[in-house]
């Protein structure tokens, strides 16, 4: 039934019914489902800088620019104060497993983008650090979640089956969106 339809058939009847259009829509869309059905959110906190953002970064079928901008400063190099641009699938990932996890807090980033330097000196000092790593190609992330253990947030991304899961007990989870494996 359309509005108009909706609005002859309420005015014929012996009892009036005025609808606002704020009440239409309330009527049409649960409270929150439009916003949610149109737009994708991330919440990320820095654990090196102490920079925290709130982004929508994706609305109605568009990812928007001054958003991505931000979220990429936030997720740079800070060793070197180096920005690249995080792959897209990779803050779709991140929004999924945040849903999945029923609204935790915020991410607690420990890498984002890394530039080649950095994840060589990080190479050579650590033994878990790929000389390869998606971090390099702004395809990566290192996260832990406030509220939620770091096994629930492995075993919820691994269901995902959207890119490599590394587990790191008691530090964090690594999240990438190369080919789906684990460790």
């Amino acid at each position: 039934m359309t509005r108009r339809e909706f609005l002859r058939i309420a005015a014929g009847t012996s009892a009036p019914l005025a609808v606002s259009q704020l009440g239409w829509a309330a009527m049409l869309v649960p409270s929150g489902a439009h916003h949610a059905a149109h737009s994708r959110v991330l919440n990320l906190f820095n654990v090196h800088t102490g920079e925290s953002l709130h982004a929508v970064y994706w609305r109605n079928g568009r990812y928007l620019a001054d958003a991505l901008f931000r979220i990429n400063y936030l997720l740079r190099d800070y060793r070197q104060n180096r920005v690249k641009p995080i792959d897209t699938r990779l803050l779709d990932l991140l929004t999924t497993l945040r849903q999945r996890l029923h609204g935790a807090g915020p991410f607690q980033v420990l890498s984002g983008y890394r530039c080649p330097a950095t994840n060589a000196m990080l190479h050579a000092e650590t033994g878990g650090v790929s000389a390869h790593s998606l971090h390099m190609e702004g395809k990566a992330i290192d996260i832990m979640v406030p509220g939620r253990s770091l096994a629930r947030v492995r075993q919820v991304a691994w269901d995902m089956q959207r890119g490599g899961v590394g587990y790191y007990p008691g530090r964090f989870v690594h999240l990438d969106v190369g080919r789906v494996r684990w460790w």
